[in-house]
């Protein structure tokens, strides 16, 4: 069994993934042991071929495997595919826009060996850049909704920490930033993994809850740093903008009840309104299970020959 197994998600980024998987090997110290897990989650076929045919040149380690989805399954999906070939103690859902500055495997072992009640934690994340990046949230309920972050910070620094401060020291969030996930296997698997209901966003805010619920806690970790090339994995349009939307409610939903998801449709609706270029938005407020409408949904099975 390795100690840490990497599970790196590929779509049509492929120079990127390459990237990645480079500075895992580049970074990791050779006492410690680690696999890592591409999945291509249903890429085009060149940009298939060019990760099939490259990493075995570019990094020659047998410990690195690539597997192909004939289906684009999103984030959770996606990463519950490679978590099927993990054999390790640890996890690492690592984004592949996101490269390791340092040795985080190796840190982030030690650090939850000697912190057993952490389910999850994230390094600190600076942008291509090197500028700082928050790398965690507040959860997104009515409260954060109506008054801001700012406000809650104030309010209750304690459980809601600064987000925007450059931390030293390990610090105890609501959830972290999902291209740098470090699972504890027993703590993943105790959740049941990610959601696959959820084909994009806000999959950490879940998961971190459903791990608070069952007494584990979520950590940044400010020694383990990556940087982050924003936005480069998904990109933007308004079908995501939708898929946001989708995935939020029903996290919401799900995770808090009834009433609170009620009260955040109706805030939610009250704002859009007065925002006529957002209101392409409207029809997911207005339904009743948004899930319907998700590029889940639309995804086709593509298979490609070897």
């Amino acid at each position: 069994m390795y100690d840490v197994a990497v599970i790196i998600i590929n779509y049509n980024s492929t120079d990127y993934t390459l990237k990645c998987i480079a500075s895992v090997v580049d970074k990791t110290d050779a006492t410690i042991s680690y696999q890592v897990i591409v999945v291509d989650n249903n890429s085009d076929l060149l940009e298939y071929k060019k990760i099939k045919d490259n990493i075995p040149k570019s990094i020659e380690k047998s410990n690195i495997s690539l597997h192909r989805s004939n289906i684009n399954t999103g984030f959770g999906g996606g990463n519950m595919f490679g978590a099927q070939f993990a054999n390790a103690n640890y996890l690492l859902f690592l984004n592949n826009d996101a490269m390791l500055l340092n040795d985080g495997l190796s840190l982030l072992k030690d650090f939850m060996i000697n912190h057993p009640k952490v389910g999850v934690c994230t390094a600190q994340n600076y942008d291509e850049n090197n500028n700082f990046v928050p790398s965690f949230d507040h959860n997104k309920g009515l409260r954060r909704l109506l008054f801001g972050r700012g406000f809650l910070e104030r309010i209750n620094p304690k459980k809601y920490p600064r987000r925007r401060n450059e931390y030293t020291q390990p610090l105890e969030v609501n959830w972290v930033n999902g291209a740098f996930l470090f699972f504890s296997k027993e703590a993943f698997e105790t959740v049941g993994g990610f959601d696959t209901n959820i084909f994009l966003y806000f999959e950490e805010m879940d998961i971190c809850q459903r791990l608070l619920d069952k007494g584990y806690i979520t950590m940044l970790v400010p020694k383990v740093k990556i940087l982050h090339y924003q936005g480069v994995s998904i990109g933007k349009s308004r079908a995501l903008n939708k898929e946001g939307y989708i995935s939020f409610l029903y996290v919401i939903r799900k995770n808090h009840g009834f009433g609170k998801y009620l009260l955040i449709k109706w805030y939610l609706l009250l704002a859009l309104l007065l925002k006529p270029k957002k209101w392409y938005l409207l029809p997911i407020i207005f339904k009743s299970n948004a899930l319907s409408d998700s590029l889940k949904q639309k995804q086709k099975i593509v298979f490609y020959e070897d």
